[in-house]
């Protein structure tokens, strides 16, 4: 699969320079280059999951123990964490930056994939979670600063879709 390093770098180097310092995250295609770099990289710290609903519970502590903290995975993940998302981070006001890749949605050729991207943006809205699809990289770092500045000042979970266009090579 082509996935962008370029584009990869650039939202890597987004949240950091929003002050995340911890991400969460399980395998996935579209972020094996964002992982591979919070891997690498001795000021920041990825803790890999089982479960993608474990990094609300992750997300939460940082925030309580004063740290910033992001959630990395792909739309399927975020539909299997809404329990812990409205339990959770909805109910105790915890900011929750979620980077969603944005699977099943335009362009996309693995079938498996298409009823997750259909219901990811209707869920997201009956669920009152701002989000934005990131199609361009030179917004990235506005858009990671703006989600992250509103998930704080709101205490609310706040997502970021990463598109087909964002995050492929072709």
């Amino acid at each position: 699969m082509p996935v962008s390093t370029a584009n990869s770098q650039i939202i890597y180097d987004a949240l950091k320079s929003v002050g995340i310092r911890l991400v969460s995250a399980l395998p996935e295609t579209w972020l094996v280059h964002v992982t591979r770099m919070a891997t690498e990289d001795p000021d920041m710290t990825l803790v890999q999951l089982n479960r993608e609903e474990e990094g609300v519970g992750v997300s939460a502590g940082a925030h309580l123990a004063g740290n910033k903290s992001a959630m990395l995975m792909q739309n399927h993940g975020f539909l299997s964490s809404i329990n812990g998302i409205v339990s959770l981070a909805q109910l105790y006001r915890i900011p929750l930056l979620m980077l969603i890749s944005y699977r099943g949605h335009m362009g996309e050729r693995d079938p498996w994939q298409t009823e997750g991207g259909l219901s990811t943006e209707p869920i997201l809205q009956s669920m009152g979670i701002p989000y934005r699809l990131l199609s361009d990289p030179t917004e990235v770092e506005r858009e990671i600063l703006e989600a992250q500045t509103l998930a704080d000042s709101s205490l609310r979970p706040v997502a970021l879709l990463l598109t087909r266009d964002l995050m492929w090579e072709d």
